[in-house]
């Protein structure tokens, strides 16, 4: 599924640090295919797998798994046409009704996103809609804050996710429902920004199906070795295209039969 790896393991490292540190130091880096042009997605999934492990070293906790660019407006908005997965952790996480400072990032967007828990372990590579169905345990809405380390908040494929799909924050709240109980194709959301409509969309811009975000999820990490365990939290992807929020901006998505979801960014 993945092109073959051409980066050494000291370049990779190397790579790895120069985006964490720009993510920490809050400040943007040219995108690394400047430098290396013949980087592959396989490159790419190394220096995400290098920064997670520098994360973790530091005492950072990965709380979960998430897709990247599953709807044609995030792919047009962006100008990429692959979706991919990343990770994300406890540091970032935020409850409804939350202040989120926008100093902890560089140029934050916000994007409404139907969240999952697994009951049971998924693995691929032959992963379907159908399995990730019978895997969900529960379903609830979540926020996902995104903020890319590059400049302008351009990148490409590689880019974006040896930067861990440009993973910054994300907010749970709403209520929780049975997979079983809800249409996750046809669930409606509303992001107001300061009282006015920003975006509108359903689960179907999520690949047609959250189900198949899911599926595809679990056919990737097939392809780095790995699986998506019992009990992990699945952000499934953008429904709409990204949002720009600023200090003072204040946030409430509202979802079909999810509950909603309060921010406010100071």
């Amino acid at each position: 599924m993945f092109n073959a790896r051409t980066l050494n393991d000291a370049t990779v490292a190397a790579l790895a640090e120069r985006v964490d540190n720009a993510a920490r130091d809050r400040h943007t880096i040219p995108v690394l295919t400047a430098e290396y042009p013949a980087m592959t997605d396989g490159d790419a999934y190394a220096v995400q797998a290098a920064l997670r492990g520098r994360m973790e070293a530091r005492g950072t906790r990965v709380t979960g798994l998430k897709m990247g660019l599953t709807s044609k407006a995030k792919m047009l908005q962006m100008g990429l046409t692959a979706s991919l997965h990343g990770f994300i952790t406890d540091d970032a996480a935020y409850g409804d009704g939350a202040e989120v400072p926008v100093a902890r990032f560089i140029h934050p967007r916000i994007e409404a996103e139907i969240a999952v828990v697994t009951k049971h372990a998924l693995r691929g590579p032959h992963c379907t809609a159908a399995d990730a169905a019978a895997a969900i345990d529960f379903v609830l809405p979540a926020v996902e804050i995104i903020d890319s380390r590059f400049e302008a908040f351009k990148f490409d494929l590689p880019s974006v996710v040896a930067d861990n799909t440009s993973a910054a924050g994300y907010v749970l709240g709403g209520r929780l429902r049975a997979a079983g109980d809800i249409d996750l194709v046809t669930e409606g959301v509303v992001l107001n920004r300061n009282g006015q409509v920003a975006e509108t969309g359903a689960g179907a811009a999520v690949l047609g199906d959250p189900l198949e975000s899911i599926a595809m999820l679990a056919n990737q990490r097939a392809a780095l070795g790995a699986d998506i365990p019992a009990g992990t939290l699945i952000l499934t992807g953008g429904i709409t295209a990204a949002v720009h929020v600023a200090a003072g901006d204040s946030i409430v998505v509202q979802y079909q039969s999810l509950g909603s979801i309060r921010i406010k960014f100071i």
